[in-house]
């Protein structure tokens, strides 16, 4: 079973973008990130895409997303 990593960005004070892009380059092969934001991040999935790595995004409430992203 692969090890994921939780980081919610809902409670970021500054531009999240950083966080995500620190986390997802500490992403070893085979383990997963589950970003929880407020929204659907859309604009991320084509950086995402861009630098190889897979995503699945799951609406699990009115203002609360969850993305699981791995290297492709």
């Amino acid at each position: 079973m692969s090890a994921t990593t939780t980081l919610d960005v809902r409670d970021v004070d500054d531009e999240p973008f950083p966080h995500i892009m620190t986390a997802l380059s500490d992403l070893e092969d085979g383990e997963t990130l589950e970003l929880v934001n407020s929204f659907e991040p859309e604009p991320l999935y084509s950086v995402l895409s861009q630098r190889g790595f897979d995503y699945e995004s799951e609406r699990v409430d009115e203002d609360e997303w969850h993305v699981f992203v791995s290297h492709a």
